[in-house]
């Protein structure tokens, strides 16, 4: 119903119905092309016909233990019951079908904030935070792609709930933050993450990249600089065929080693000496934490080693054996690093 409404509306389509999974996959294989269960455990059958995707989940009431990792899956009854639970008011919308007319359901007034671009809970968000920490980094997602605010009991919400995200899966943070750096906006997403404190909690050297910058010993703003390189780089991806994660996440990785590696000069400079080789073998370490696809690690982490390779070709100092050398070692990365 919301992307319908922000006019985004594609070829996946969502339903709720109080049929139990069960009932659900026995209706849709006597209808739909193809049918799959892999979600049968949360309530959700998919299903696919004349091209489109359809996803029917049935009425759920989720909630997580204060140290699972995964929800406890609890059926509802009622289409009201389901959208209370919901994460945000614009996505607790919905639309009667099984009426003659159909009718439109909106209890939290999720058109009024889709108006005003603000993401609000449909209940307290420290209800709706307690229920699924998740829906903290899905606020800064949804604010990155949709450009939207998030009001300001929900940002307070967020920060005095940080904590809580330690009981989420690696898997599940990794699929919701890359949703964030892919989208249009991930400056926007970045920020949020680091300004609640929730960064801190699974991707802690960026906000560490605030480093205090005393009146003596000047340097630039580590932090806003890499904003800015990643701006830049999501700038130039059209070179390589368009939105690239391996681009953007080594844009935002590639000074994660200068805190590690600062040093103050007497006269009032600063020094990062290697920091491209502490923060390539930091960066490699993360996103293994984070599980991260092995060559999504590999390219990332080589290419945050070899980020400041490219500076002083422009001046004509290197020698053709320097740029021979220079194309050998990035190998098939040299269209990524030129990007970054």
């Amino acid at each position: 119903v919301r992307d319908s409404l922000l006019g985004r509306l594609g070829n996946d389509l969502d339903f709720t119905t109080n049929a139990r999974p069960d009932d659900t996959k026995k209706i849709l294989k006597k209808w739909a092309s193809d049918v799959w269960d892999v979600g049968i455990k949360f309530g959700t059958i998919g299903a696919n016909k004349d091209n489109v995707t359809y996803e029917i989940t049935t009425y759920r009431a989720d909630s997580y233990e204060s140290d699972s990792r995964k929800p406890e899956v609890n059926f509802g009854d009622s289409i009201e019951g389901d959208l209370f639970r919901r994460d945000f008011t614009v996505n607790a919308m919905a639309i009667e079908l099984t009426t003659q007319t159909p009718e439109f359901i909106d209890p939290h007034n999720g058109v009024t904030d889709l108006l005003k671009k603000v993401l609000r809970t449909p209940g307290t968000p420290e209800l709706s935070f307690s229920d699924d920490p998740l829906r903290m980094l899905r606020a800064a997602r949804f604010a990155a792609q949709l450009n939207f605010t998030i009001s300001d009991d929900v940002m307070s919400a967020m920060k005095e709930m940080a904590d809580r995200l330690s009981i989420i899966s690696a898997e599940r943070i990794r699929d919701e933050f890359i949703k964030t750096v892919m989208s249009d906006n991930p400056r926007l997403g970045i920020t949020i993450l680091v300004d609640t404190g929730l960064c801190e909690k699974f991707l802690p050297e960026i906000p560490k990249l605030r480093l205090e910058i005393d009146e003596h010993h000047h340097h630039k703003d580590v932090y806003e600089h890499t904003l800015t390189v990643v701006e830049q780089s999501i700038a130039l991806e059209e070179r390589l065929g368009g939105p690239n994660l391996v681009a953007r996440l080594a844009a935002l990785m590639h000074d994660v080693g200068k805190p590690k590696t600062r040093a103050l000069i007497p006269g009032g400079g600063v020094s990062f000496h290697h920091h491209e080789v502490v923060g390539s073998r930091m960066t490699k370490e993360r996103l293994k934490k984070l599980r991260f696809d092995h060559d999504v690690v590999e390219d990332v982490s080589q290419l945050v080693f070899l980020h400041l390779r490219f500076h002083g070709y422009g001046d004509g100092a290197w020698t053709d054996s320097a740029v021979r050398r220079y194309v050998r070692d990035a190998g098939e990365l040299l269209s990524h690093l030129h990007v970054l």
